[in-house]
């Protein structure tokens, strides 16, 4: 839950923000300068750009404690009883060891969003976030593809 707050938080504060910007973007384009327009043009975008990544960031994060939730219900999340640092990340070996089991159950069952789900977050616990993040979407894509996806 802390989680969920810290980021809507977070982008809370981005919306005040690119508001700020696209105000000063108005401003710049008002000025009649030539440099000053194209400030405030470049500063219009800036906020699509902002805006179009929050959106994106925010509805993966949706789905993926939508998935998340699901995986619980049925039992299928997988128990994280890896050894842990002080930090809490689990210890890079044994996280590799687990790692495994999940890539041949990918393997086994390469459509399953449940392998892929489970996939991702073996990636995430040895350390691979940019591999863990294309699991997990690939997870999400295969769910929306199910005939009975909510």
């Amino acid at each position: 839950m802390k989680g969920r707050i810290a980021a809507l938080v977070m982008a809370l504060l981005l919306v005040l923000y690119l508001g700020l910007v696209f105000q000063r973007a108005i401003l710049f384009i008002g000025s009649g300068v030539a440099v000053g327009i194209v400030i405030g043009i470049a500063l219009l975008v800036l906020p699509i750009v902002g805006a179009w990544a929050l959106y994106r960031e925010l509805l993966f994060g949706f789905r993926t404690q939508k998935l998340v939730g699901i995986l619980r219900q049925t039992d299928d999340l997988p128990v994280d009883d890896l050894p842990k640092r002080p930090s809490g990340r689990p210890f890079r070996a044994e996280a590799d060891e687990e790692f495994e089991v999940y890539r041949a159950e990918v393997e086994s069952a390469p459509e399953s969003w449940k392998a892929w789900f489970r996939l991702g977050l073996a990636y995430d616990a040895s350390g691979d976030r940019k591999r863990a993040r294309s699991a997990l979407r690939q997870a999400i894509a295969f769910y929306r593809a199910e005939p009975n996806a909510a």
